[in-house]
């Protein structure tokens, strides 16, 4: 699976943590015992340690999942 880093976290309209990736796609980093556990999610310090981290992106392996907006590669994104 492709690997990206966390470049950023924002919220959604429910509340739930969204890590922004450097590929330039988002994903849900939620907390939800037993099945997702993520602690670090619910303090500022905790998703700041995150930053940089690696984690894997389903949808870059997707056919087309490397492309942005207007056909644009999301791969040279920092």
């Amino acid at each position: 699976m492709a690997r990206t880093k966390i470049i950023g976290f924002h919220q959604d309209e429910e509340g739930h943590w969204i890590a922004e990736l450097s590929c330039g796609h988002t994903q849900h980093v939620r907390h939800r015992p037993p099945w997702q556990n993520r602690p670090w999610t619910q303090t500022a310090e905790g998703r700041s340690s995150r930053l940089g981290a690696e984690i894997e992106c389903p949808l870059c392996d997707r056919p087309g999942g490397d492309q942005g907006p207007e056909g644009r590669d999301r791969r040279g994104l920092p």
